[in-house]
């Protein structure tokens, strides 16, 4: 989804920055910081907004953006977040924590932690929040609306995997078959107990000869638990996890890998060949999808742009606004 390749964009940018690193700006006072200077469909810009976004983005580019800049970012984000409500798309808070823990946690942090690194630079949660509930909400509509148009057919994968290699024969991919195998360890156990529960691990996956003797066995050791029948794409693992799979003959089992829940294994059960979901099929479909969605965004937006009322509250707003246009033609 495009909100994830998005959000996984915003913590590189984010994380290169450096965050201790961003110049402090002296913070306005509180009547100066909530004056409205725009109202966008009715939707109020104060000083305090452009302020905030104004660092954010110097966070994330590692540039001093221009007014135009920073008020191009909060008109958009306006426009994306009224247009989809008009649709009935409107992203739940509790999505929008979610998705900030998620940009923390690929940070090495934890929420509290990105918010005063966040504030320290001058910009706030806020500011980030509503640019994931925008990146979100936007996603959801352009792809709902566009869907027929953002379709990419197999035969055009297939045309742009010739142009790259002319001389190569299309890559096979796999289907996997598996049975997670999960040796339990009891929360907040030693790491003593962990390994314990690993040399077991490695026992089973010494005599584990085949999927229907295999899981019988193990289902009655104890502590032992046996999922549910799983099945997974090449095109969809990391490419470390693909070689230990295809490393993994079928009727065996996976190395042990500690998780939360224990050791885990899996039992390699069955495995096809594919040709439709080829990892390189899936990086060309991607690559495919995104520049069409990009294309179809962008249009919309000015659409949405044109037909927009801005109302400017403080004059020397809007003329700081038309000398950066007049700047950059």
């Amino acid at each position: 989804m495009r909100s994830e390749t998005t959000l996984s964009a915003y913590c590189r940018r984010l994380a290169a920055a450096g965050f201790a690193g961003a110049l402090l700006l002296a913070l306005p006072t509180a009547a100066t910081a909530q004056q409205v200077v725009a109202f966008v469909n009715g939707q109020p810009i104060t000083n305090l907004d452009i302020e905030h976004r104004a660092k954010f983005l110097q966070m994330t580019t590692k540039k001093v953006p221009s007014r135009k800049e920073v008020m191009d970012s909060i008109v958009d984000e306006i426009l994306e977040i009224v247009e989809a409500k008009r649709y009935g798309l409107e992203v739940p808070d509790e999505q929008v924590n979610d998705s900030y823990k998620l940009v923390a946690t690929r940070m090495g942090l934890d929420a509290d932690k990105l918010t005063q690194l966040l504030t320290a630079g001058g910009a706030s949660a806020d500011t980030l929040k509503r640019r994931l509930r925008a990146q979100v909400a936007w996603a959801n509509l352009v792809r709902g609306r566009f869907k027929a148009s953002l379709e990419i057919r197999d035969k055009d994968v297939e045309a742009q995997m010739q142009l790259h290699k002319p001389d190569e024969k299309n890559e096979l991919g796999y289907e996997y078959i598996m049975r997670p195998v999960i040796f339990i360890v009891q929360r907040g156990s030693a790491e003593a107990a962990f390994e314990a529960r690993k040399r077991e691990a490695e026992a089973l996956r010494s005599r584990f000869q085949n999927c229907a003797e295999g899981v019988t066995f193990a289902r009655a050791l104890p502590d032992v638990a046996v999922r549910d029948q799983v099945s997974k794409f090449s095109s969809d693992l990391a490419p470390q996890l693909r070689q230990i799979l295809d490393g993994t003959a079928i009727g065996h089992l996976t190395p042990p890998e500690q998780t939360a829940e224990g050791i885990q294994l899996f039992a390699i059960c069955g495995k096809r060949e594919t040709k439709s979901e080829t990892p390189e099929m899936k990086e060309i479909r991607e690559s495919m999808f995104q520049q069409k969605f990009g294309a179809q965004a962008k249009r919309y937006l000015e659409t949405l742009r044109r037909q927009a009322m801005i109302e400017y509250k403080v004059p020397e707003a809007k003329l700081r606004d038309q000398k950066d246009q007049k700047d950059q033609k």
